[in-house]
């Protein structure tokens, strides 16, 4: 399962943008190869895809969350048993860049569906990023500081694997902290119960550990940096249900009851603690692709406990978290809510992650479709999805004039070519076909 003067800051996101020229590959010496990297803009990429001002630096940052439920080794004879949560995290801010220093990091990842599938065992491989690591970070222009944006991936998944869209907005002004979810990667995927009880939680305790490090005389390289006041959530499929449950989804009952012993009590709706851990400091959530919309993990009053401005992304094929009866029923029914649809015509579920690696397409055909969609490009899915969402952070999280990129006309429907000439602003004549915009006020 899977914003100094507002108008300023707009042109300076868009002008200089220039660091990335839209379809160019990144210039290196004339000696070394050049080097593609996921989320460089293809010729036809909308406007706000294009890649900011800000130099983008990386650092790896492992945190702990102490005596949590161990709910993988519960049992009715030992119903709490405890344990540390380990949670790795992949840091990326604006940077200020030392002589010689470039922004060029790799990564490394995964292939696989967890340890022990012989079937699809789990081989690491690596990838280049346009980041520079452990570079020394930039502070915003005083007395602003820099949102925060907490990404959280799919089951399985990894922190560095939305890296075209992580590193995109960290250099157009935002801190962002992408985790590696404990029992949920790739690398040491287990029990599902772990994933619906520990989502949530994670990113809350990765908020609670931000708040700390912003905090003036921490210590931390992020020390007076971040304005977790102005914090979003952007969670992929499973990463979509803890970013929702946090913002006020609480669950039915029917989905508490999907573990035995109630531990997933914590999450639903009604319970006094879940109502009260409502954090105000998240201003925006991102969902791609949300689990949970297909069976019985919200009911309608459930969903209707979000006030949270939200964008939904996913694709009108999605047969894991499903469309009709999932991503878009999640999308009509947080009725108290601002929120936007965008779909991708005939895709699946695959609307959030980079491109399939090479290691992945050498894999064979399972390890590829674990990234790939079979009616789009990727690179062009990650342009459109980096148009949407630094619109809708612009003005969820920094108040930019973005707006107008929100407020978009009806295409022709059912996947018909038409005239779309320069209809959705951002949008090359023509290049908007195959999409579908929706937006629905709260109540």
């Amino acid at each position: 399962m899977k914003m100094v003067g507002k108008v300023a800051v707009v042109v300076m996101m868009m002008a200089a943008a220039c660091v990335a020229p839209p379809g160019a590959l990144a210039k290196k010496p004339a000696s070394a190869p050049a080097v593609e990297y996921y989320g460089d803009a293809r010729p036809d990429a909308p406007e706000l895809a294009a890649r900011g001002s800000l130099p983008v630096g990386v650092r790896t940052v492992v945190i702990e969350n102490k005596d949590q439920l161990d709910i993988l080794n519960a049992s009715a004879g030992r119903p709490d048993p405890r344990y540390s949560r380990k949670l790795t995290l992949e840091v990326w801010y604006p940077a200020r860049l030392a002589p010689g220093q470039r922004e060029h990091v790799i990564y490394t990842d995964v292939l696989g569906s967890g340890p022990g599938n012989p079937a699809r065992p789990n081989t690491p491989f690596e990838f280049a990023g346009r980041a520079a690591r452990d570079a020394a970070p930039l502070p915003a222009a005083p007395p602003a500081r820099h949102p925060l944006v907490i990404v959280s991936h799919g089951y399985p998944g990894s922190r560095v694997q939305m890296s075209y869209l992580t590193e995109n907005l960290a250099s157009k002004g935002y801190v962002v902290v992408a985790i590696d979810h404990a029992e949920s990667t790739r690398a040491d995927k287990a029990g599902f119960p772990s994933t619906l009880l520990n989502r949530p939680l994670d990113d809350l305790f990765v908020l609670r550990s931000v708040a700390k490090w912003a905090e003036a005389g921490s210590g931390h390289f992020l020390a007076g940096l971040v304005d977790t006041d102005s914090t979003a959530l952007v969670g992929y499929s499973m990463g979509g249900y803890g970013v929702l449950n946090v913002v006020g989804a609480g669950l039915s009952a029917d989905a508490v009851a999907f573990v035995p012993g109630g531990p997933l009590a914590v999450h639903q709706r009604g319970n006094p603690d879940y109502e009260a851990r409502r954090d105000p400091r998240i201003k925006a959530v991102v969902a791609f692709a949300p689990w949970g919309g297909a069976g019985k993990i919200w009911d309608d009053a459930g969903l209707a406990g979000v006030r949270t401005p939200t964008l939904f992304i996913g694709g009108d094929q999605d047969d894991i978290s499903g469309y009709q009866d999932g991503v878009l029923r999640l999308f009509q029914g947080l009725v108290h809510a601002d929120r936007y649809l965008l779909t991708y015509r005939g895709a699946r579920h695959n609307t959030a992650p980079n491109p399939p690696p090479p290691a992945a397409a050498a894999a064979g055909l399972e390890e590829f479709m674990a990234y790939a969609e079979p009616a789009w490009d990727s690179r062009r899915i990650n342009n459109i999805n980096q148009h949407f969402v630094t619109a809708f952070l612009g003005v969820t999280l920094k108040g930019l004039p973005l707006q107008p990129y929100l407020e978009l006309p009806p295409l022709p429907a059912g996947g018909t070519a038409g005239p779309d000439t320069a209809a959705w602003k951002g949008f090359a004549k023509r290049s908007a076909v195959g999409l579908e915009w929706r937006h629905l006020p709260a109540q």
